[in-house]
C-alpha cells in the first residue's frame, strides 16, 4: 500500500468519497511523497518535510473522511482534534501538545495490535492447553530434595505426614498413562467444538491491579502505570473466573498473545511508525483564526492557541509517556468551514506551515445520487442490510433515489448547509414508519417508489415556500 502511485491511491479514495477531485489529488500526492522521501539517503531524507495541507470547505463535504479513508488506506497513525478543545498555556483547559500523545497511543495500538496477530496461531495452541488443564489437571510432580534446614523438625513431621497421604492416595490416583488419554480424549473434543457451552473456571489477570496510575504532571495524559516502572517486580495479580469454553478461549487467546509479545519493541517501532508516517488531522481550525484587525477577550486566546500549535507544526520534540517524539515528519491536515474567517486571519507563521490549499466544492444533487448508490458504504445498501436482519427486503427504484437526492439537496439551499449528512436525516424520516411497524413487513419484500418518497417527504419538499413571503 505504501508503494501506490498518487492515481491508485485517488482510485481507492474514490470508492468511499465521490468527487473532490483537488483535495484527493492532494492527499495521494502527499502519501506517495513519503514514499520517495523513504528511498532518499538517510542525510538527505530529514532534510525534506511534508507539505502540509489546509482543505477549505462547507461540513459534511468530505474533509475528515478524505483524511481518515487515506491514514486506513496505508495503515498509519491518525488521530482527529478539534481545535477549538485547546486553550492557551496558562488557561484552563488542554494544551496542544496532548495531540501528539494521542497519536503515540494510536501508534502503540497499531504496532500492538500488528504484533498480537502474529502471536495469535502459538497463543491459540497455549490457550487450548490451559482449557484442558480447567478440564483434567496434569500429574504434579512430588515435591524433591530435602528440608533446607536439617534442625527443622516441624518441617520434617509435616512432609512425612504428607508423604504418608501421598502413599495412602496412590492407589486411587490416575496414572500417567491414563492422565494422558483422558487429557487426548478431552482434547479431540474441544477441538471438534463439543464443549463450548461447559462451564470452567480459568485463571485471568486482574485488570483493577493495573488501575494505580501515577501523575507525573501535565494531567492525565502524563499518567503513567506504576507496574510499567516496577516491571516484573510486581507481579501480575490473577483471579479466578468461571466461564464457557468459548468465552474461555477468547480471554486466554488474548491473554497468551499480550504475554508473548516484546513490549519494548512495539514501544520502539510505534514511536518510529508515529514520527515517519503519522498524520494529524485539525479540524475547525478556522475557529481559531480571528477576524478584522482588534482582537480582545476570546480572540487573544484563540491567537495564543494558533502560537502554540505553530512549533508542534514546525517541528518539535514533545513528551510522552513512551518517551519523546519528533513532529518533523508528521504530516498535518488543518480543514475548517471559513464561513466567517478566512486563511489570511490566521497568524502568518501558520498559514506558512499549510502552503498547500484545497477548496472542497460543496455537493451537487447529482453526487448525492452517487453517494447514495455508487460508494463501498452506499447508505442505501447500509439500510438494505439493516432491515434484511428481521426478514425484509427493501428495494429502491433508480427515480425515488433520485427524488431522495433533491430532497437533500434543496433541504441543504434553503436551510444550513450540512452536507452528506443530510442524506442521514432523510433517509431516517423516510423508512421510519418501515422500521417502527418491522414486524407487520415480515417476510415482505417492499418497493420504495417516487410516489413514496414523495408521500413521506412531502414536509420537506416546499420547506420555505411561506418564510419567502413573511420579512
Amino acid at each position: 500500500m505504501n508503494q501506490m502511485t498518487p492515481k491508485e491511491i485517488v482510485r481507492e479514495l474514490d470508492k468511499y468519497i465521490i468527487g473532490q477531485d483537488k483535495a484527493k489529488k492532494s492527499v495521494a500526492i502527499a502519501l506517495r511523497n513519503r514514499y520517495r522521501r523513504s528511498q532518499l539517503p538517510e542525510e538527505i531524507r530529514e532534510e525534506i518535510t511534508p507539505k502540509n495541507i489546509l482543505m477549505m470547505g462547507p461540513t459534511g463535504v468530505g474533509k475528515t473522511e478524505i483524511a481518515r479513508r487515506l491514514a486506513k488506506l496505508v495503515d498509519a497513525p491518525f488521530v482527529k482534534v478539534e481545535a477549538t478543545k485547546f486553550t492557551e498555556v496558562g488557561y484552563v483547559g488542554r494544551d496542544v501538545d496532548s495531540m501528539i500523545r494521542d497519536l503515540a497511543e494510536a501508534s502503540i495500538r497499531i504496532t500492538k495490535n500488528k504484533m498480537l496477530q502474529e502471536k495469535y496461531a502459538v497463543a491459540e495452541v497455549l490457550a487450548e492447553e490451559k482449557i484442558l488443564d480447567a478440564f483434567i489437571p496434569p500429574k504434579k510432580k512430588p515435591a524433591g530434595g530435602g528440608l533446607r534446614n536439617p534442625f527443622d523438625l516441624f518441617g520434617a513431621m509435616q512432609q512425612n505426614a504428607q508423604n504418608q497421604k501421598n502413599a495412602q492416595n496412590q492407589e486411587t490416583q490416575m496414572s500417567d498413562s491414563e492422565i494422558e488419554l483422558a487429557r487426548e480424549q478431552v482434547r479431540k473434543q474441544l477441538q471438534e467444538g463439543l464443549l463450548e457451552d461447559q462451564l470452567i473456571e480459568i485463571e485471568v489477570e486482574d485488570n483493577s491491579a493495573q488501575m494505580n496510575m501515577l501523575d507525573v504532571g501535565g494531567g492525565m495524559d502524563m499518567s503513567i502505570s506504576l507496574g510499567s516502572i516496577f516491571g516484573d517486580a510486581i507481579p501480575k495479580k490473577m483471579k479466578k473466573k468461571k466461564v464457557y469454553v468459548k468465552e474461555a478461549r477468547k480471554i486466554l487467546k488474548e491473554q497468551e498473545a499480550q504475554n508473548l509479545i516484546d513490549m519494548d519493541r512495539v514501544t520502539s517501532e510505534a514511536m518510529e511508525n508515529a514520527e515517519q508516517n503519522g498524520i494529524v488531522f485539525i479540524d475547525e481550525i478556522d475557529k481559531i483564526a480571528s477576524s478584522g484587525g482588534f482582537r480582545s477577550g476570546a480572540d487573544v486566546s484563540r491567537e495564543g492557541v494558533q502560537r502554540d500549535i505553530l512549533p508542534i507544526v514546525e517541528g518539535s520534540v514533545v513528551n510522552t509517556k513512551y518517551g519523546p517524539l519528533k513532529t518533523d515528519h508528521i504530516l498535518f491536515i488543518g480543514a475548517g468551514a471559513f464561513h466567517v474567517s478566512k486563511p489570511t486571519d490566521l497568524i502568518p507563521e501558520l498559514q506558512g506551515r499549510f502552503p498547500i490549499r484545497v477548496e472542497l466544492e460543496n455537493l451537487t444533487k447529482d453526487v448525492f445520487v452517487q453517494i447514495l448508490t455508487q460508494t463501498e458504504n452506499a447508505i442505501v445498501k447500509q439500510y438494505k442490510l439493516l432491515l434484511e436482519t428481521e426478514g425484509v427486503k427493501v428495494t429502491f427504484t433508480d427515480e425515488a433515489i433520485d427524488a431522495i437526492a433533491e430532497t437533500a439537496f434543496l433541504m441543504n439551499e434553503q436551510t444550513e448547509n450540512i452536507g452528506a449528512r443530510r442524506l442521514h436525516t432523510v433517509m431516517e424520516n423516510l423508512l421510519e414508519d418501515v422500521s417502527y411497524n418491522i414486524t407487520e413487513h415480515d417476510g415482505e419484500e417492499l418497493v420504495i417508489d417516487e410516489a413514496y418518497v414523495k408521500e413521506r417527504l412531502e414536509d420537506y419538499s416546499g420547506i420555505n415556500e411561506v418564510e419567502k413571503y413573511i420579512l
